[in-house]
């Protein structure tokens, strides 16, 4: 890792995280009305155009898909697929297995947003919020908790100033006003 990295020619920022999701419509349904999403829109089904299924994306040449794009919050897009393929397993990653997923938000007050989510009966909160005691998070404040068809969402709650910002200049994406700020007047 170098100190001064170079970014890739003409990127400006993250456009979206992609999940693949069991059911387009439940994981929609989940994501907008537990976390407030905004879906901006539908595609699909597409496939069943020949090999180009496996040559753009690296999927079995008879794969079709159906995605949704989402707004959370103030700066991030998620785009949620769902596939048909003769080759999908099926299971849900656990977040220890390779490219498994979860979803990180940010919340003043991690209690209270996991009190919100433990009310609903389709979310399955793990453990209590966590505060870790040391290392370059210390005092950040976080739980996990799995969706409806056992994918992750992890709440965070970050202290003023942590222990990383001593050593680096760099810093992780803060706070917005709030979750339907919209940057630049969006």
């Amino acid at each position: 890792m170098t100190d001064d990295p170079t970014p890739l020619p003409t990127a400006t920022n993250v456009h979206h995280i992609g999940v693949t999701v069991p059911d387009l419509d439940e994981a929609v349904g989940f994501f907008t009305d537990c976390l407030g999403a905004r879906e901006l829109y539908r595609k699909g089904p597409f496939g069943d155009d020949g090999d180009a299924m496996e040559r753009r994306l690296g999927v079995h040449p008879d794969a079709t898909a159906s995605l949704a794009m989402l707004r959370l919050g103030p700066t991030a897009n998620l785009e949620l697929f769902e596939w048909d393929a003769p080759d999908a397993d099926g299971e849900t990653p656990r977040l220890s297995d390779t490219g498994a997923t979860h979803i990180g938000i940010q919340v003043d007050d991690v209690d209270e947003a996991t009190a919100a989510v433990e009310a609903r009966d389709d979310a399955t909160v793990l453990d209590q919020p966590r505060t870790n005691g040391s290392g370059p998070t210390a005092g950040m404040r976080y739980v996990f908790f799995r969706t409806p068809w056992g994918g992750y969402v992890e709440l965070v709650e970050e202290p003023d100033g942590m222990p990383y910002t001593e050593e680096s200049d760099d810093r992780l994406y803060g706070s917005a006003p709030s979750w339907s700020h919209r940057p630049d007047g969006e």
